[in-house]
């Protein structure tokens, strides 16, 4: 006999019953169903968002980061995606013309070495026997080849001449004057620091694998003295960042990120607790500057303190806590698409795999919409400010428009929990930040200037893993600031650091430590590399 599960729904005996009676039976079966049901949808939502939240962070630990998607080039193929940007184009106005992403050209091999390379000549000769009876001889370069020359260790001799006076009896010494070195007595010269502060923070080496290979060299250098070394450099960097911060507040538009940290020996955090290292990219025009600061929280108090005299503009993500510092400084905040778009990448990505001809999902709809906007930006990216403003009043302002529109009406029927609901949602919530960008033409679309600064620091994360001590976690935001504010001055980080170390010991005056700014230092153009943005 087949057992009834506790649960189920029992049919009971309608014998004898009255008219009025199994109606109210089977009202209370209806009841029963609906509750059934009701509880079977919830089952299926929850099921469907733990299944979509398992294949996200599958494509988290094991897929490639890249934000490109396997289906982006043919994404306008689709056909149901095609539909929805006709439906769009009559929305729009007519004079406005929709931007293509053009393609990219093919990057050319560089051909020949650069003219700022040493260069030493290899005559290939022929023999006497050879060339005798020749009218004459001549040379001609077939060749070039690039060498590498190891480098090494030198140790430098300081003898210092003295001269002996008698006057009276008495002698007196007078000595040559001593070069001024950044730190004192210590026996590393500006150019060994600023090889030790490059390697570590602008190429990812970190100490212990430098002392491998001063070792190699010929001479052992610890690297609880190097850490050292570079610690007690942080003090004398400080004056430099200061003037830095000034300068770049004092502009009117500032980009501002921050990620974690791991800091060992924090007082009142463990190991384990997030820290958090700050970074602001902005400064008056000719004057840009990447500054990094550490600070073991996370609070709104963080960009009051570093932002207090700023008066502009401020980008950065949805985070809270820069709420704060725009409430008391009164800033004008705009948001980031890159943020936004990564969350419906992210959305896309972890969708149910479809057919080469199935149906776009809402995320791949809404990234469509999010390429035209960066479409115009590329388009416009030589312009002059004024025409880039002419050009989002002009075409970025009714796509905007369109994608607001297309989101109000289609984030309600996504379920609540997904990831293309989570986006849509922070997309809405956001927007009067995210279409910020347009009411002028200097602003940016995304907040990539401060996450491109800030990926240096990410990358040797993973190589130096942690700061030991707060002294050190703020030492590395100065050499981060330094590095990352030469580049954007269009300058070599190791050149610029070793410039400034070997006058910094001497700049006693505010004139001396403003020539020393990487806007103000003159390198040769040798030491001098491509600015980004």
């Amino acid at each position: 006999m087949k057992s009834t599960p506790d649960n189920a729904l029992k049919t009971p005996d309608l014998n004898g019953l009255s008219t009025a009676e199994m109606v109210a039976v089977i009202s209370g079966l209806q009841q029963q169903l609906a509750s059934k049901e009701d509880a079977i949808q919830r089952r299926d939502a929850r099921i469907e968002i733990l299944e979509e939240l398992l294949r996200h962070k599958k494509i988290q630990q094991f897929a490639a980061s890249s934000e490109k998607l396997p289906n982006q080039i043919l994404l306008f193929d689709e056909v149901e995606l095609e539909v929805e940007i006709d439906e769009l184009r009559d929305e729009l106005p007519d004079d406005v013309e929709e931007e293509e992403t053009p393609r990219r050209s093919r990057k050319r091999r560089q051909r020949g070495f650069s003219d700022t390379l040493l260069r030493e000549r290899i005559e290939l000769t022929l023999s006497d026997e050879e060339k005798a009876g020749a009218s004459k001889t001549f040379f001609t370069k077939v060749k070039e080849e690039l060498e590498y020359i190891p480098a090494q260790l030198k140790v430098l001799e300081y003898w210092q001449e003295k001269a002996v006076f008698e006057q009276d009896g008495e002698e007196r010494i007078v000595a040559a004057a001593r070069p001024a070195r950044p730190l004192g007595k210590c026996i590393a010269t500006p150019s060994l620091l600023a090889y030790l502060i490059t390697s570590k923070y602008a190429d990812g080496l970190p100490l212990y694998r430098q002392e491998q290979m001063f070792q190699r060299l010929g001479h052992e250098v610890s690297r609880t003295s190097m850490a050292h070394w570079i610690i007690r450099l942080n003090d004398v960097f400080q004056p430099l960042i200061n003037l830095m911060r000034e300068t770049q507040n004092s502009g009117d538009y500032l980009q501002a990120d921050e990620t974690r940290i791991q800091v060992l020996k924090e007082d009142g955090k463990t190991a384990q607790s997030d820290k958090w290292m700050w970074v602001t990219r902005g400064g008056p025009p000719g004057k840009p500057s990447v500054l990094f600061e550490y600070d073991p929280s996370r609070g709104g108090k963080v960009p009051v303190r570093l932002l207090d005299d700023f008066q502009g503009i401020l980008q950065a993500d949805g985070y809270s806590g820069y709420g704060q510092v725009c409430a008391t400084n009164k800033l004008t905040r705009i948001g980031c698409w890159d943020h936004a778009r990564r969350k419906y990448v992210e959305a896309s990505r972890a969708a149910p795999a479809k057919g080469k001809k199935g149906q776009p999902s809402k995320a791949d709809v809404a990234l469509s919409h999010i390429r035209k906007l960066y479409a115009i930006e590329k388009a416009a990216r030589d312009l002059s400010d004024a025409e880039r403003y002419r050009v989002r009043q002009e075409k970025s302002l009714p796509l905007l428009n369109a994608f607001k529109a297309w989101l109000e009406k289609n984030a309600p029927k996504v379920m609540k929990g997904l990831l293309t609901r989570q986006a849509m949602d922070y997309t809405l919530n956001q927007w009067d930040y995210l279409v910020g960008y347009c009411e002028r033409g200097d602003l940016k679309i995304s907040n990539a200037g401060a996450e491109n600064a800030i990926r240096p620091f990410a990358l040797g994360r993973k190589a130096w893993l942690f700061a030991d001590t707060s002294q050190g976690a703020k030492a590395s935001a100065t050499c981060y600031s330094l590095i990352e504010t030469a580049k954007a001055n269009g300058l070599e980080p190791s050149a610029y650091i070793h410039h400034v170390l070997e006058r910094i010991a001497e700049s006693d005056t505010l004139e001396k430590l403003e020539a020393l700014l990487p806007w103000n230092a003159e390198l040769p153009a040798s030491k001098k590399v491509a600015q980004y943005d």
